[in-house]
């Protein structure tokens, strides 16, 4: 291979595979003019799981790079992607459907009746139905009978409201942005993968250059 041959790749923040031998096609997207090596580098086994279950592994793509070099030392790599990759390994167990419907119809069932218990809550903090009352009477010269018009468009404006902030009702989504829950989970994720790296780094964890695919074993720590 040309000394001036340049491989790009490309990586996410967090990966999942499910298998044990964990190779570059597993984590990374791949472009060279070279078309015939992009299969071989694809196939190099960059780390293997040997338990069962849930694991997770801290990648530095410098240990990425020393691999590639490993096999191919002439190529030029350019690194377009994370710099540190979560890979998390999980076996192929699939509980049954019941287990997702359960799980479904729990979750369903505490949002809806949290949902329903806050905005009772704050209308009873607020005393709607006496704000309510008072208005009526003062435009009327009536006592409320507690079903009025002021209810019926409260009730109408709460549900157009939560559709509206939601931006979707089952599958249909009103427009293109992301919900708010959408962004909220995006920001949780994006704090969890950073804390991942962080304490791999800091306990010696984390699968860098000059590393064999253990912790550090003098359990040197960084702070």
């Amino acid at each position: 291979m040309p000394s001036d041959e340049i491989l790009y790749i490309k990586g996410d923040r967090d990966v999942e595979v499910t298998k044990p031998d964990v190779t570059l096609g597993d984590l990374l997207s791949m472009e060279c003019a070279d078309k015939a090596v992009l299969p071989k580098i694809k196939t190099l086994r960059i780390i293997k799981f040997t338990k069962s279950g849930q694991q997770r592994r801290v990648i530095s793509v410098l240990k990425i790079i020393e691999r590639i070099h490993e096999e191919y030392p002439r190529i030029r790599i350019e690194n377009m992607g994370e710099t540190d990759i979560i890979v998390t390994y999980e076996d192929q167990n699939t509980p049954p459907m019941a287990w997702h419907i359960l799980k479904t119809a729990f979750v369903a069932a505490v949002t809806f009746f949290g949902a329903a218990f806050s905005i009772m809550a704050f209308n009873n903090d607020v005393d709607v139905t006496k704000l309510f009352g008072q208005l009526h009477e003062l435009v009327t010269g009536q006592e409320t009978s507690g079903f009025t018009i002021l209810e019926i468009t409260y009730s109408i404006g709460i549900t157009v409201g939560i559709l509206i902030f939601f931006n979707h009702f089952g599958k249909k989504r009103f427009t293109v942005d992301p919900t708010p829950m959408e962004v909220q989970m995006r920001l949780y994720e994006n704090d969890i993968q950073t804390t991942l790296v962080e304490d791999s780094a800091r306990k010696g964890a984390e699968l860098d250059a000059g590393t064999v695919g253990a912790a550090d074993p003098s359990g040197g720590h960084r702070t």
